[in-house]
Parts: C-alpha cells; structure tokens; sequence
C-alpha cells in the first residue's frame, strides 16, 4: 500500500502542548539521572581527595625523615657529633592481625560501594535475561493507547483475539498479546506508569500495526489521515465505520465478549489500521511486512464484530 503524498501539516496547538508535557517528562527524567550522577561523581571525588590527602601526609613525613637523617649524616662525617645524637627510625604501622572473617567484613566495609552497584548490575542483567527467557513470543500485538482499565485489565481481552490469530511465527502455538498503555489527561499518572517511554518505544517500531484508541489517542498521538487505513474502502458497507478510518466497537458484542459491562464500553473507542510507514527504528518495508502478516487476523475479527 503505498503511502500518500501530503504536504507537512501545521502542527495543531494541542500537539504543541503534547510536545511540552512529554519535553517535561523527558525532562524530569534526565535530571534525576544527573542528579544520581553528580552524587555518585560526588563521593568519588571525595572518596580520592581522601586517599590523596593520606598519600601526602605519608610522603611528606617519609621526606622529612630523610632530611634528618641526612643532616645527622653530614654532622658525623664532620665530627662535629662523634655518634648520631638521635636515631631515627622508620615508623613502621604495628601489623594487625586480622581473623579471617573480620578481614572478609574489612573488605566488604571498605568497598561497600562498589559491591553494591556490582551487586545491582547483576540483579538486572538476571531478571533482564530471565525476563527475555520466560516472555512469550506473541504471534501478533495489539496496541490500546486509551485509559480504560475494565477493557485494558481484562482477562478474556487477549484470549478473544487470539482465537482469530495465526501461527506466525511458526513455534505450534498461536498467541496474540494485547499491550496496554493507559494513555489519559493526568501527566502524573503517565509519568509514574511510564507510559511516555512505552509509546515512544511502540510507536517508533513496526511490532503492531492495530490499535485499540479513543478520541484523546487520534486527537494527539496519531494523525488519522497519516498513520492509519482507510477502513471505509475495505469494508463499505460496515455501517461501524465513521470517519473512515475508525471501527466503533460501542455497538457491537465486544463488551460479552471479553467479559466487562457494556457500559465500559465509550462512544469513542476504536479499532484502527496503522498505515504501513517508515518510523524511527523501522522502515516502511518492515511495517508492511507486519501489515501483511496482522491483516487477515484483524479482517477476521472485523466480521466477527460485524456479525
């Protein structure tokens, strides 16, 4: 399908105010890291001005004593003492014996800090990496950018898609996951759930090309006649379609099937098509691709919902 020629639109007031909420996020992101930065910077730099000053004193102590012992050498070779009026000793630091569990707590105390970032790393890497292990390879995601926690936290929402999907990636099970970004007017809440890296993430990439939206997701994530299929020239006659691009799912069965009330069902919400484009970390050959592989799944479901 090949994308439409436009001239670049202007970008609408809301854009612009969406653009300053998710520059703040941003924002508040990057300077709590230069914060934990600054500290950890902080306590090395203190961490060194100490080991420096401890490096001094000893040197400085070391040289005078050379001195010393140089000037008492020079009086004896000049008779003017017959034996050193003073001997001067190296100062040895009396050796502590230390068991060997008190020196394992001795290492672990001077180097707390260190084993504790080291300890962290580890822990991530693991949960990454039994997190990568453990997550299923879905056949198809589906994307619901709208704030509807009866719908999004569903237990039969997945399940009814997938009875529609395909064994796409070939390993004998078919699996359509349904990744829910509850997308909503309270910047707090979009802050605290992430959902701002989640959508950058998501929408950058070709993993899904179907959407679950409401008003609020066309109005200010997706530009309908940019990112999204003209469903009125695939499906005609589907009085469900309005504004072309949209599948209203407010009239269907959708509700019974999944198993929430009909009532948590809004007017706004929509099933929609994302156009095949290049995005920034894929190209328009890697969206078509998942375009080709999804279509039949949502063709599908449409004629389900339109029974």
């Amino acid at each position: 399908m090949k994308e439409k020629e436009k001239s670049t639109p202007k970008a609408a007031p809301e854009n612009d105010e969406k653009l300053e909420i998710n520059k703040s996020l941003f924002q508040v992101n990057k300077d709590l890291r230069k914060q934990r930065e600054a500290e950890l910077e902080a306590q090395q730099r203190e961490a060194e001005r100490r080991y420096a000053e401890k490096e001094k004193q000893k040197r400085e102590a070391y040289e005078k004593q050379l001195q010393d012992e140089k000037i008492e050498l020079m009086r004896l070779k000049q008779g003017i003492v017959e034996e050193s009026e003073s001997t001067i000793h190296e100062e040895k630091e009396e050796e502590v014996k230390l068991s060997f569990w008190k020196k394992i707590g001795n290492f672990f105390y001077h180097n707390k800090w260190w084993l504790g970032l080291g300890v962290f790393f580890v822990a991530l890497g693991g949960y990454l990496a039994y997190d990568l292990l453990t997550k299923p390879n879905p056949d198809m995601v589906i994307l619901m950018l709208c704030d509807n926690d009866a719908v999004g936290n569903s237990a039969y929402l997945e399940e009814y898609f997938t009875e529609f999907g395909e064994d796409s990636n070939g390993n004998g099970k078919v699996l359509v996951s349904v990744y829910y970004i509850p997308y909503s007017d309270d910047d707090y809440q979009n802050y605290i759930k992430g959902v701002t890296n989640k959508l950058t993430n998501f929408l950058g990439n070709e993993e899904s090309v179907v959407i679950i939206g409401n008003k609020k997701t066309s109005d200010e994530l997706l530009e309908p006649e940019e990112s999204f299929v003209d469903l009125s020239e695939l499906y005609p006659d589907d009085t469900h379609i309005s504004g072309k691009y949209f599948y209203y799912l407010k009239d269907t069965d959708f509700a019974d099937k999944i198993g929430v009330s009909k009532a948590d069902i809004p007017d706004d919400m929509y099933l929609a098509l994302r156009r095949p484009r290049g995005l920034i970390n894929a190209s328009q050959e890697d969206m078509q691709e998942t375009y080709d592989k999804d279509f039949p799944t949502f063709d599908r479901i449409i004629h389900d919902l339109s029974k």
